[in-house]
């Protein structure tokens, strides 16, 4: 399947439907008056974050979505239909960005979340609703008021806990398909990965098992393509895959330290270091552990030395593995399993919440001018109907009287 993180579309929301000028003319109805019908509300647009999509690839070909109208008012009081809304089903973690006005309209960061993007137009009155005692045949009647539209920009950044950066061919993908289920393409030349991947690892049971019967903790692994020196100019890959590990909690820096590399890993570790710091200061900011990769093919420990020393001094966590044979692969689970654990979750962000707000709000729209009012209490009817019982009862007592 294509990995497509990026998308643009257009959507609108349906038009209102118009209201009717009509009029009852019955023969045992003599006073039928005005009986144009509310023209139907348009169908509005929602987003909804669905765990079964992994891309934006529906949308890149199909970009326009348009909702039904509502249907026009007939005579004899009748209502037009309402529109149908429509629902855009996108992966979890998918930030949604108004075009226009560069706003963030939402962050669907949770299974099942359903956002508003585009309302549905009202409709509009039929002359039933201008009729009044000094103008008892209107002619009158509203036009449905169009539905929303909008260009949105979707941006797809994947949830995970911790997120796996380093130069290419490290031992990434290697690694995520040891302690997870995933089956990332493995191979010897530069740039395998050319999409990132997630994984679910068990820190207290099996390695490559996402769960145990007995329960214990899990967390969420991403796997990205290979960095080199220059990306934040657009060298290899670039960064743009980088965004993906902006929501993560913990990032593991892989490098090669095997006798078949030559390179400096300290050298190495600092260019990374710093085309994260070019990409987001945010990114910068989070909690690292170093891993030494290929110890089954170390035979001269001397450059695995130099960068547990630099760890040392800089205060990292360091870990040296062989994805190939397992050795240390455990220890650096449960490692980042404690680390996760030490760390504060994730911060709700605020947009999300003023989403929802918003979301709710649709949910339970206001009475429009057309719905009949709401029928009052019985406490409040209660008084005023004391004073027409009061007339009956001495209307009796009149009738008694003569």
């Amino acid at each position: 399947m294509v990995f497509v993180d990026e998308a643009k579309i257009y959507v609108k929301a349906g038009n209102g439907g118009n209201g009717c000028v009509a009029f009852r003319r019955e023969k045992f109805v003599p006073r039928g008056g005005p009986s144009g019908g509310d023209g139907g509300h348009g169908g509005s647009i929602f987003l909804e974050a669905n765990v079964h999509d992994n891309t934006l690839l529906r949308y890149r070909y199909n970009r326009e979505f348009k909702a039904d109208r509502g249907r026009h008012g007939e005579g004899s009081n009748c209502s037009g239909h309402s529109g149908a809304d429509m629902i855009l089903a996108v992966p979890v973690g998918t930030v949604v960005v108004d075009e226009d006005t560069g706003e963030q309209v939402a962050d669907m960061t949770k299974a099942g979340q359903r956002v508003l993007i585009a309302q549905g137009g009202r409709g509009g009155r039929g002359n039933q609703h201008f009729a009044k005692p000094w103008h008892q045949a209107p002619r009158e009647s509203e036009e449905g008021q169009p539905g929303a539209e909008r260009h949105l920009h979707l941006e797809l950044k994947l949830l995970a806990d911790v997120g796996l950066v380093g130069f290419p061919n490290v031992g990434k993908s290697t690694l995520i398909s040891r302690i997870s289920a995933a089956h990332p393409k493995i191979a010897d030349y530069p740039f395998t990965t050319l999409q990132p991947g997630l994984g679910v690892v068990s820190a207290d049971g099996v390695p490559g098992k996402p769960s145990e019967k007995g329960g214990g903790r899990t967390f969420v692994v991403a796997d990205l393509p290979g960095l080199i020196e220059g990306a934040h100019t657009g060298a290899g890959l670039g960064i743009r895959f980088l965004k993906h590990i902006e929501r993560t909690r913990l990032i593991a820096h892989l490098i090669d330290t095997s006798d078949a590399s030559d390179r400096d890993p300290v050298r190495d570790f600092e260019i990374i270091e710093g085309e994260l710091a070019a990409f987001s200061e945010k990114l910068a900011e989070k909690p690292v552990i170093v891993v030494a990769t290929k110890l089954d093919a170390t035979t001269d420990r001397t450059r695995l030395d130099k960068l547990r020393d630099f760890c040392a001094k800089r205060g990292l966590e360091f870990h040296a593995i062989s994805s190939a044979s397992g050795e240390g692969v455990p220890q650096l689970v449960r490692a980042m399993a404690d680390a996760l654990d030490r760390l504060a979750p994730a911060e709700p962000i605020e947009e999300e919440a003023s989403a929802a707000a918003a979301a709710a709000e649709t949910e339970l729209p206001a009475p429009t001018e057309n719905e009949p009012p709401a029928p009052a209490s019985s406490t409040v009817a209660a008084p005023a109907a004391a004073p027409k019982r009061a007339r009956s009862r001495a209307g009796a007592r009149r009738k008694e009287d003569r």
